[in-house]
């Protein structure tokens, strides 16, 4: 999935863009300085070719040249589309589609917001921008958002057309499953796999949601069907791994950790893991290195490092936490009364082998360390996670 606009204006008039001249020189009598040296802008992208239609309207050349993935090709076709038609919400798009492609992000974006101001509903549009927000642009909280939101709202067009309908549940599904809204991303994989149940994206997205979950036995079996996938096989290593490492049978799951290496180093490096003592040496000097109104606010709280976050943890809420969390805050908000069922009845925890996962090196550990606890001191003083993402402490 990629997506498309008007460069082609922007072209014919450059031309008649020009640069404001310059002062006439001063006479050479006057002693003037030299300036230094003002750097360029960087150069933008090349101009365009001009469309090669073959004798079709440039928009269908657009999208045949978007079929066949000669997306520069395409692009130069849905820049003339546009530039004839600019309320053409389909030309906008498919410009969209290319810019995607060739991975010319904010122009995309651009477009997209175009095509879905002139037509809300262009089904095109609409799965081009969540496959843009949710799937190709860095994994942020508001563009998972926007990527849900676009997918969602393709899936309620009364007349989506059922090709489609699994692409948008397959997007909302990974854009859910990034926001921790894991119960409604394995409905939307389960509404592809009940069309398509051979789909390894969608079996990948309906595996990750059980094990957000804490459907641990249901979670291997599907990641174990996907690990001889080569998209997602690394990534079903890896999460056998933790299912093993819960289970604390260390030989097996370094195994696995191994080959979700092998498979992927990039994704997968070996983790900066501290020892026991080194952890909590770092997590006490951490402590120590807070404001003092917060380590007054945290006088009687115990902060400790611990390994993984226990089952009983994991799901004392509604809806389970993820098994991967950094840390947690047990207990009411200081601005609440204990109920006196347990002693002392806050303590903050942070989980040592999650965090040296989260980071690549020693000091992404510290800084991490730092941010995880500041996270749980907002909610002992009763943020909430999302107030605390709006604050970067997500």
């Amino acid at each position: 999935m990629l997506r498309r606009g008007s460069f082609a204006l922007c072209f014919l008039f450059l031309g008649a863009c020009q640069r404001t001249p310059a002062p006439a020189a001063p006479p050479v009598a006057e002693a003037v300085p030299v300036p230094a040296a003002v750097p360029l802008a960087p150069p933008g992208p090349a101009p365009l070719s001009p469309c090669k239609a073959r004798g079709q309207a440039p928009l269908d050349a657009a999208l045949r040249y978007l079929d066949e993935g000669l997306s520069l090709e395409a692009l130069a076709c849905a820049a003339q589309a546009s530039a004839l038609e600019p309320d053409s919400a389909s030309a906008h798009a498919a410009r969209g589609e290319a810019l995607a492609a060739l991975e010319r992000t904010a122009e995309a974006q651009v477009a997209y917001a175009r095509a879905l101001a002139l037509e809300p509903g262009y089904p095109d549009a609409l799965l081009g921008a969540a496959h843009l927000y949710a799937v190709q642009m860095p994994s942020l909280r508001e563009y998972d958002e926007l990527g849900a939101l676009y997918a969602e709202r393709g899936l309620s067009q009364a007349d989506v057309s059922p090709e489609m309908l699994p692409r948008f549940a397959l997007v909302s599904a990974i854009a859910l499953n990034d926001l921790g809204q894991s119960r409604e991303a394995l409905q939307r994989a389960q509404l592809v796999l009940a069309r398509q149940p051979d789909d390894p994206e969608a079996s990948y997205e309906k595996a990750l949601a059980l094990f957000e979950l804490c459907r641990f036995a249901e979670a291997r079996v599907a990641f174990t069907r996907l690990m001889g996938d080569a998209t997602r096989g690394a990534h079903a290593h890896y999460h056998l791994g933790l299912l093993l490492e819960r289970e604390g049978k260390w030989p097996q799951a370094r195994s696995h950790f191994d080959k979700a290496r092998a498979l992927a180093p990039q994704d997968f490096p070996e983790p900066p893991a501290p020892s026991e003592a080194e952890f909590r040496e770092e997590v006490a000097r951490a402590v120590a290195a807070l404001p003092e109104d917060m380590r007054r606010d945290l006088t009687g709280v115990p902060v400790r490092a611990e390994e993984l976050p226990a089952e009983d943890d994991l799901l004392s809420g509604e809806p389970p936490l993820s098994p991967t969390i950094l840390g947690l805050f047990r207990g009411p908000p200081l601005s609440e009364p204990c109920d006196g069922t347990e002693t002392p009845c806050r303590s903050v925890a942070l989980y040592r082998l999650n965090l040296a996962r989260a980071v690549r090196t020693r000091e992404e550990l510290r800084e991490q360390i730092k941010v995880t606890l500041l996270h749980e001191v907002g909610h002992l003083r009763g943020e909430d996670d999302q107030e605390l993402a709006a604050r970067g402490l997500e």
